[in-house]
């Protein structure tokens, strides 16, 4: 849930990248760290594990207005992939307001797709979450290669809730900022709702 601070008059709010590992997470938040206005984003924190790690950083689009005459900065999180790490899982997913799950679009990975979407339903459940109720969005990355699955294969086996979904290629950019923005966009419905 989001948390203001009063003296800085901001809503934080914090969007959560899962999926599986090596799906294309930290190049997401790496890509729209790079792109993001210097003077507008904290630091660029990464936790490495043995085999994964968890990024962090906030930003403040100043484009995406106020809500009560609050600012809003979004704090970006991706989550370790290996299953390994479910306790990292869990403990990132608190707080939550915002989801994006990406999707690796290989053929051998579909299954791994399939695993960790059930997982964040299930990591979600525990921290007293419904996934049909979070501000969700998927993303299909890895567009680019040539074992990629069809996007409609993608979309029967992974958006069974018809959310926002877009094409990724995040090294280069493609569907990144599209991503995010959907995804902000999500948060801050729901805020305003609660005005």
């Amino acid at each position: 849930m989001s948390f203001i601070n009063y003296s800085s008059r901001e809503i934080n709010c914090k969007i959560v990248y899962y999926g599986p590992g090596l799906c294309g997470k930290t190049t997401n938040l790496q890509y729209i760290y790079n792109k993001t206005n210097p003077e507008t984003k904290g630091k660029l924190i990464s936790l490495s594990t043995e085999t994964d790690r968890t990024l962090f950083f906030d930003f403040l689009p100043l484009s995406l207005g106020e809500i009560r005459g609050f600012k809003t900065r979004f704090h970006l999180y991706t989550v370790p992939g290996q299953v390994f790490y479910d306790a990292s899982r869990k403990l990132i997913l608190k707080g939550v307001d915002g989801v994006v799950f990406v999707a690796d679009s290989q053929m051998e990975r579909m299954e791994a797709n399939i695993e960790s979407l059930d997982n964040l339903r299930t990591n979600l459940a525990e921290q007293g979450y419904d996934l049909n109720k979070v501000p969700f969005v998927v993303q299909y990355n890895k567009r680019d290669l040539p074992n990629a699955v069809s996007v409609d294969e993608l979309h029967k086996a992974l958006n069974h809730r018809n959310v926002p979904e877009f094409q990724a290629v995040a090294p280069t950019g493609v569907g990144v900022f599209d991503t995010l923005k959907m995804v902000a966009k999500l948060v801050l419905t729901e805020l305003r709702k609660g005005q």
